[in-house]
């Protein structure tokens, strides 16, 4: 399936189900907790090593617990971490809160030592990250270094991919060094400054998103799939049903990572986009995270099923 590099944060995710969100001083019961693996960037690694690519995860962990997680994490699904561990700061965790009626989330990220990551850890990774087919990265670490990680991949021909998220002003030229960019509804509206309520108000931000300088601009949509856009054709690419929805908080990492590796395997990009939303559609029908993530096989079986 080729090679992918996801550039990103690994966080412990601490997961609070409940019927509404606390308000400011109270206390409320919840119906359940969990603990797991999180952080965009290794769900995204996750997801994508769970598809079929070879998958090297880069980032910075602390030396505790939450990092021995990460590492168990990656190497039950095949993920090659190429990480540094550091003993000044903690392993990134997050807060999510799960509205038990919907599976709709909430989070607030604190990514601690991956924090710190910066063009000196591009530096050090160059010869992989030129070796790659696709670079992947999002927003969760520093900006610099996702900048000098997309400026590298580009300058080797690598298929560049960036999920901005969560949603930031982009620095000046980010936006072309994208081959893809893939941003969800709300994302696509902070960048755009244009509503994205329906497929065809998606398409108007995919242009701009374009014009902007994005290769191709792909919005996902949740429940309604994902709109692409490179230019020469606009295409709706619906959601893949695998069932009762559970909990929606890993569904844009699943999506991004299927389809790095969709890609990375030679796809054709709107054929990858369909994959992605089989992954994403799988993924929801699971609690957590990175654990939600589908295997290659399970997402071939349900696009087979049609």
């Amino acid at each position: 399936m080729g090679k992918v590099v996801v550039l990103g944060v690994f966080v412990a995710d601490t997961a609070y189900r409940a019927a509404r969100a606390p308000k400011m001083g109270e206390t409320i019961m919840g119906e359940s907790f969990a603990l797991g693996p999180g952080g965009k960037g290794s769900n995204q690694a996750v997801a994508a090593a769970m598809a079929g690519a070879e998958t090297h995860f880069l980032s910075r962990l602390g030396r505790d617990p939450f990092a021995d997680m990460a590492l168990a994490t990656w190497k039950k699904a095949g993920v090659i971490p190429a990480v540094s561990q550091h003993d000044e700061s903690y392993t990134g965790a997050a807060y999510i809160f799960v509205e038990a009626a919907t599976g709709n989330n909430a989070i607030i990220v604190c990514p601690g030592i991956a924090g710190t990551i910066g063009p000196g850890d591009i530096a050090v990774r160059r010869a992989l990250i030129e070796g790659a087919e696709v670079f992947v990265t999002q927003l969760e670490q520093p900006m610099e270094a996702a900048m000098a990680g997309l400026t590298l991949a580009r300058a080797a021909g690598v298929t560049t991919i960036l999920n901005p998220a969560p949603a930031a002003v982009l620095p000046e030229g980010m936006l072309a060094l994208c081959d893809y960019v893939t941003p969800n509804e709300s994302e696509a509206e902070a960048l755009t400054g244009l509503p994205v309520g329906t497929v065809e108000e998606a398409a108007r931000a995919a242009g701009a998103l374009r014009a902007a300088g994005a290769g191709v601009a792909i919005i996902t949509l949740g429940e309604k799939g994902a709109l692409y856009h490179d230019g020469r054709q606009t295409v709706h690419v619906p959601a893949v049903s695998a069932g009762p929805v559970v909990e929606t908080t890993g569904a844009g990492d699943a999506f991004n990572g299927a389809f790095a590796a969709a890609l990375a395997g030679g796809m054709a990009p709107v054929e990858a986009v369909g994959f992605a939303c089989a992954g994403a559609g799988i993924s929801v029908t699971r609690p957590g995270t990175a654990p939600s993530m589908p295997a290659r096989s399970e997402i071939e079986a349900l696009l087979a099923r049609g």
